[in-house]
């Protein structure tokens, strides 16, 4: 592993590679990582808060339309090297990782998913995450209503004990908010050549195998539906404080 402070030698890799079915109503034409938010596509940002953290590689994980986002993003991004890692199928955020395995160039890998986005210091998760030899970390944000995400069971300790599906029980809690710090030991474990979801089967599978929750109190947006990508604009919109999303 890196030095517990390298994070800039840790490769990232995006799950961009969604049918974005439930946003087709106002974005039809191209897959979701690429929908506008403010004159930019919603990728932008998420490459942008890679950038400011000090990261250089980043592979993205495209299916849907993949070779739209090659072309519009094309081999770098302020200052990230982009590699594409394309499905011949669909094989879910579990299979688009193990697909993408001989593109990691580090024994930790920081995954996001393309379509939401936390404000979260990730040098500062890439150390909490190191300092407890963790083998995998969830970023979790805090939701007062968690019915339509889940959500995340975490222990005293931080280790992740349960996850309860969408849709069950609701009120405040924590739930997954798209980003995480995966070793390549568990990224090994999915299971290979098929559609694999980690969310319902390897989140699961791996709790007790050094799965933790980190907690933050940054802002949450996933786009995945009509009415919360109309609130994009307003959420990378520059306020004092905030995260300015990218240059």
């Amino acid at each position: 592993m890196k030095a517990m402070d390298d994070l800039a030698g840790v490769t990232a890799a995006i799950l961009a590679g969604g049918l974005g079915t439930r946003l087709s109503a106002v974005v039809a034409d191209r897959p979701k990582v690429l929908a506008p938010v403010a004159g930019r596509p919603f990728l932008a940002y998420l490459l942008g808060q890679l950038a400011r953290a000090g990261l250089t590689q980043v592979v993205l994980c495209t299916g849907y339309l993949g070779e739209q986002v090659q072309a519009a993003l094309g081999e770098t991004f302020q200052g990230l090297k982009l590699t594409y890692s394309k499905e011949p199928t669909p094989l879910g955020t579990g299979g688009a990782l193990w697909l993408a395995l001989p593109h990691f160039k580090s024994e930790t890998v920081l995954v996001l998913n393309g379509d939401s986005y936390c404000e979260v210091d990730l040098r500062a998760l890439w150390a909490w995450h190191a300092a407890r030899g963790a083998q995998g970390t969830l970023v979790l944000a805090k939701k007062r209503h968690t019915a339509r995400y889940g959500r995340v069971e975490a222990a005293p300790d931080d280790s992740i004990k349960n996850f309860v599906e969408k849709g069950g029980q609701g009120g405040p809690g924590w739930i997954n908010a798209g980003i995480y710090l995966l070793s390549r030991l568990l990224l090994q474990t999915v299971p290979a050549n098929r559609l694999v979801s980690l969310e319902q089967e390897m989140f699961p599978a791996w709790v007790g195998r050094g799965l933790f929750g980190y907690k933050t109190g940054g802002r949450f947006l996933d786009i995945g539906t009509p009415r919360a990508y109309g609130r994009a604009p307003g959420f990378f919109a520059p306020k004092r404080g905030r995260d300015p999303g990218p240059a």
